[in-house]
């Protein structure tokens, strides 16, 4: 039962992180933005938020440093993407290759190390235990004790589904996406509404940086986001944007992570830790057969 238990405690931490960059993915796909950026917004938030919880000794610092960090990205896709109306995936690729190269210099001229940095002073952000449910046999142990970012992750998901199907703005934000010019025609900013998903899209990827560097560990080493902003692109693709569909894809890739780690007592960790990208590509794959198989239809 311990094995059942830290399996999907397991699959819960590793799947926050994708879970709420892909929610701030969805919000950019509604919009009609190919937004690609979010593994550098990812790991500018996981750098930010050890930067703010080192140097105030506070981790909600950390957090609001964290989401700075990512909206400053999500401000520079805005500049080029939106402003300049410079091609989509040139401007993510770059702010994810200006991402790594920003975080690794500021590291090393910061605080003189190379790979990653570790501190007594970095405070982690709490885990939160949930009077009663935690003395609940099993459930308690997997709904209890969590970090507090899973259950933002889980508020998230729901308030991100409200906004895009039950609003005026969601309403606006997808029409953003499906016919620009009639919004425009109607006296509504498309190029507004795309603005401001970009920007929630930075915060709900600074504060899944800020779980990476903060929550899952209590560091910061140079590339950790690891490709995980490629994959909450993935999951993004695979449900055409839906929050729920995202929450059970971005599981789903957790499960295969946590799987990984568990493989580790039988298998090398160089393999092992192939099981999530593969994961990502088997369900790319599947994703395009079945598109195909649409369009003939």
């Amino acid at each position: 039962m311990n094995i059942i238990t830290g399996l999907i405690n397991g699959m819960i931490t590793s799947a926050t992180p994708i879970l709420l960059a892909a929610l701030g993915g969805s919000l950019t796909y509604y919009a009609g933005i190919f937004n690609i950026a979010m593994e550098g917004m990812m790991l500018s938030g996981a750098f930010f938020g050890m930067l703010g919880s080192y140097y105030f000794h506070s981790w909600p610092m950390g957090i609001l440093f964290a989401i700075l960090g990512a909206i400053l990205m999500a401000l520079i896709f805005i500049l080029f993407a939106v402003v300049l109306k410079m091609d989509e995936f040139i401007t993510g690729i770059g702010l994810n290759l200006f991402s790594v190269g920003v975080t690794t210099y500021m590291l090393r001229q910061i605080f003189k190390v190379k790979g990653a940095f570790a501190s007594p002073e970095i405070v982690p952000i709490p885990k939160i235990d949930i009077p009663w449910i935690k003395d609940i046999p099993v459930v308690g142990e997997i709904i209890s004790g969590q970090n507090l970012i899973v259950y933002i992750a889980l508020l998230a998901t729901i308030v991100v589904s409200y906004l895009v199907f039950k609003t005026r703005f969601g309403l606006r934000l997808r029409a953003a996406g499906y016919n620009r010019t009639s919004l425009d025609t109607s006296g509504v900013s498309a190029n507004r509404i795309r603005v401001w998903s970009l920007i929630l899209c930075g915060v709900l990827c600074g504060l899944a940086g800020s779980f990476l560097s903060l929550g899952y560990v209590t560091l910061f080493s140079e590339g950790m986001s690891a490709g995980r902003g490629w994959i909450s692109l993935a999951a993004v693709i695979l449900v055409s944007g839906n929050p729920t569909g995202i929450a059970l894809i971005s599981l789903l890739f957790g499960f295969t992570d946590g799987l990984g780690l568990f493989m580790q007592r039988s298998l090398p960790s160089q393999f092992t830790s192939m099981v999530p990208y593969v994961a990502t590509l088997v369900a790319l794959f599947v994703y395009s057969v079945r598109l195909k198989k649409k369009q003939k239809i």
